[in-house]
């Protein structure tokens, strides 16, 4: 995402024509943007991606089901 961003505000700074940036190559401009499709690419194709949403789908089950615990009254470190 971090990349991304980068080059949207490369991108708008060239074709704003502020300062340095004005006379940049286009190459160093959209540079961020093949640079953010290749992490993506390489993202997938490992696994992060899945991995980090299979987290995140864990951390939620477990969360849900310590409430329904506490909610239920069977928590037994509060009972000793």
């Amino acid at each position: 995402m971090g990349f991304l961003i980068i080059g949207v505000l490369l991108l708008a700074l060239k074709l704003g024509g502020i300062g340095f940036f004005a006379e940049l190559s286009w190459l160093w401009v959209l540079l961020p943007f093949g640079l953010a499709t290749a992490w993506w690419s390489w993202s997938d194709d490992s696994g992060h991606t899945k991995r980090k949403e299979m987290d995140k789908l864990d951390d939620k089950r477990d969360k849900r089901r310590k409430e329904q615990i506490e909610a239920l009254g069977l928590d037994p470190r509060k009972r000793k």
